[in-house]
């Protein structure tokens, strides 16, 4: 490792220049949370989900509809994947919907799909967590940092072998749903939404952390589908994540995911988001 190099005269004066938002949202297309609130008053539950300790398992949400995952039992974290149903290729953007909306999500926020499509996938519309904001050490909960928990840096890391991190998890659940082998269904596994992680980065060495999650039997994450989605949901081997996320001794409890159709009256004018309008010619045109 290098020393330290010594700092300039005007080091002072450049740490000093004001950020500059990347990518100023201000201009993004606004849900209309009033349209899905009142779609959501009537909507009846159409198919539920148990999501087991330590494991992960697959749910499918038509366009217009609604999912909720609740933690039921104790706290506990979930990592999340989406996909288009239709087109696997097309799921869940974490970095973009990092860059679009910051570190963590809450009401009135989206997820983003990859490129080329970039749209909407899922909105939230609920948030028994959104109280929680952004605590003393830089906390908050429902992150798009963390990529999720798996085998490979466990082995880089200690050498392990450990098969129920939520990589693992997720790449069984997406495979038995599909019929797929291991190998075909791990490519299609990505980076998540914590569902109910609280995360941040330290102040002094820029290190992503961890700490107990706030949830509590009951808190829950809603979700309107903006296309037809494809979902996989992990109960983390960490459970609250308070001490470490690859783990056979944690606390760890099950998890529900919910579905729920709404009335088709209250949807009558409303279309998923199409793809992004980029001519794709990339300037060759």
């Amino acid at each position: 490792m290098t020393d330290t190099p010594s700092a300039p005269d005007d080091a002072q004066a450049r740490r000093a220049v004001r950020p500059v938002i990347c990518y100023p949202n201000d201009s993004l297309p606004e849900p209309d949370l009033p349209l899905y609130r009142r779609a959501r008053q009537g909507a009846v539950k159409t198919a539920e989900q148990r999501v087991d300790p330590r494991e992960a398992a697959c749910f499918e949400v038509p366009a217009g509809h609604f999912f909720r995952i609740t933690s039921i039992e104790g706290p506990q974290v979930g990592d999340l994947n989406l996909w288009n149903r239709n087109n696997l290729s097309e799921r869940f953007y974490s970095g973009k919907t990092r860059a679009l909306h910051g570190t963590h999500v809450s009401t009135g926020e989206r997820l983003w799909s990859s490129f080329p499509y970039l749209r909407p996938m899922a909105t939230i519309v609920e948030d028994t967590l959104g109280w929680y904001g952004i605590d003393e050490f830089g906390g908050s909960v429902h992150d798009v940092i963390g990529t999720r928990c798996d085998p490979y840096t466990g082995n880089l890391l200690s050498g392990s072998q450990y098969h129920h991190c939520c990589h693992s998890n997720l790449t069984r659940a997406l495979a038995d749903h599909l019929r797929l082998p291991l190998a075909e269904a791990e490519p299609h596994v990505h980076d998540v939404l914590n569902v109910f992680m609280c995360t941040g980065f330290t102040r002094d060495t820029g290190q992503y952390f961890m700490k107990a999650s706030p949830v509590r039997p009951g808190d829950y994450l809603e979700f309107f589908a903006e296309i037809d989605l494809l979902g996989a949901l992990s109960a983390c081997p960490g459970g609250d994540c308070s001490a470490e996320h690859s783990s056979d001794t944690a606390a760890c409890f099950p998890m529900l995911v919910e579905v729920f159709a709404p009335s088709s009256d209250e949807l009558a004018n409303w279309r998923p988001p199409a793809v992004n309008g980029y001519d794709r010619s990339h300037g060759r045109g």
